[in-house]
């Protein structure tokens, strides 16, 4: 195993070893394929944008029930991966850190500042090479920063209404059991009234979106600009990026006790991630922007339809865990069992907490240049192997998360919503039918009894 084979080598320096380049010309497609693979799993915004239109946008495709149907399902979640993975990088790192928010620093601090945005608030404040202005500047810019990017979670949560109103543009249709063909093909007629109300809706939702982004982006100026000012604005910048010690302690209070759950609430950041000293999406700001996301689709939903609504909670809050968490989940129950059983000792590596971990791509070369020194094999095989091993390991429970969570749980949300269509349409009619069969059983007057009944009236 690796922590034998590290008593008795001393450390390589990385980068000694390239990978890319003694792969070329091997032909071997499988290693190729785990090299792309495992590029793939740690990069977060494209690992997640394919696993979201691999589990969301293809099932739905498969299963879908109309072309309105496929059409609004494809214009939601398209431009809902676009802006859960790409609008957080994009405005956090290139429009707000590289322009705006870089202008509200002085000139002789910009280089400074800047620097230091990606590295954590725990960071920056223990970095002594910096002076307590650089500090406080960089946290409140931090934050800053994050408050304009609530455009994102903003632009989740109006999605829905988007797309309720472009089905309505190109379909002209707001009536959820024919969008989804659930009354197979009798086409429900729409009603005037319900569609002015769910364009109505929509409209008012859209505009109340940009209000709420444009006043994130004013109040992430106004803190980046005089943050540094102050020391409550200070505790402020740090609450917004950092605020699970603020929801553990009010968790706490309110009587909570268990301390599983009160560590668990204290470690959720808000704060960005740092892909190579730039700004990324975080975990923290993914299942937030997801969160938001259902409570647009739900608000949506139910413009258009209780049975809309009812397909919604049965499935997006499962999609919900799945976005935020990835194949994660699944792959640590795998990786715990691969280690029980012995499997990829010099790959699965236990830290002295007990915990197993997978070492990232980049650090493979120096773990394969150690187990080839002590073994006296060859450096380019030991790599191969542990490639390919590590590709395995995140692939397996990617690709069962793909069949359970992908296609598994849309057939599922269809025929659930067919099935609640059917029998509130069967009660329906039951229920016209009784009313039908108890007029036709009505005691009938009859008519000449009662002429004679009103003639004896008249004479008497």
């Amino acid at each position: 195993m690796i922590q034998s084979i590290n008593n008795n080598i001393q450390p390589i320096k990385y980068n000694k070893y390239n990978p890319q380049k003694s792969f070329k010309g091997t032909g071997d497609a499988l290693l190729k394929a785990s090299e792309i693979f495992i590029k793939s799993q740690e990069n977060l915004s494209s690992t997640r944008f394919i696993q979201d239109t691999a589990t969301n946008w293809a099932p739905k495709a498969v299963f879908a029930r109309s072309k309105a149907d496929f059409a609004e399902m494809s214009f939601l979640e398209f431009l809902e991966s676009a802006i859960f993975y790409f609008m957080i990088p994009v405005f956090g790192e290139k429009v707000f850190r590289n322009g705006l928010f870089k202008k509200f620093q002085p000139k002789n601090l910009q280089k400074a500042v800047n620097g230091q945005l990606a590295n954590s608030v725990k960071e920056i404040t223990s970095n002594n090479a910096l002076t307590k202005e650089i500090q406080r500047r960089s946290i409140a810019t931090k934050a800053g920063i994050l408050l304009a990017c609530a455009m994102v979670p903003v632009a989740e949560y109006t999605l829905s209404f988007a797309k309720n109103l472009f089905t309505l543009k190109a379909f002209n249709k707001t009536n959820f059991n024919s969008i989804a063909n659930l009354d197979k093909g009798k086409s429900e007629k729409e009603n005037k009234a319900h569609q002015e109300k769910v364009e109505k809706s929509a409209k008012k939702h859209l505009i109340q979106g940009a209000v709420i982004a444009g006043a994130g982006i004013v109040a992430g100026s106004l803190l980046a600009i005089n943050g540094h000012k102050s020391d409550r604005l200070q505790k402020v910048a740090k609450n917004i990026l950092n605020p699970g010690e603020v929801i553990s302690n009010v968790t706490k209070k309110a009587g909570v006790k268990n301390e599983k759950v009160l560590n668990f609430l204290k470690k959720f950041s808000l704060d960005f991630a740092s892909d190579n000293g730039k700004l990324a999406l975080s975990k923290g700001q993914l299942g937030l922007t997801a969160t938001v996301g259902l409570l647009g689709y739900s608000k949506a939903a139910g413009d258009r339809g209780k049975l809309d609504k009812q397909e919604v909670w049965t499935r997006v809050p499962l999609v919900v865990l799945y976005t935020t968490f990835g194949s994660e989940l699944l792959e640590k129950g795998f990786i715990n069992l691969l280690s029980k059983k012995n499997k990829f000792p010099n790959l699965l590596q236990k830290g002295i907490d007990g915990k197993i971990t997978v070492p990232a791509s980049k650090e493979l070369p120096e773990i394969a240049e150690r187990i080839a020194k002590a073994n006296k094999t060859n450096v380019k095989d030991e790599l191969s192997k542990l490639t390919k091993q590590k590709a395995f390991v995140g692939l397996v429970p990617y690709l069962f998360s793909i069949v359970a969570m992908g296609f598994t749980l849309s057939a599922i949300t269809r025929i659930w919503t067919q099935h609640r269509y059917n029998v509130e349409h069967k009660d329906k009619k039951n229920t016209s039918a009784i009313k039908v069969q108890s007029f036709n059983e009505a005691p009938k007057l009859n008519v000449k009894s009662a002429n004679s009944f009103k003639k004896s009236e008249k004479l008497s």
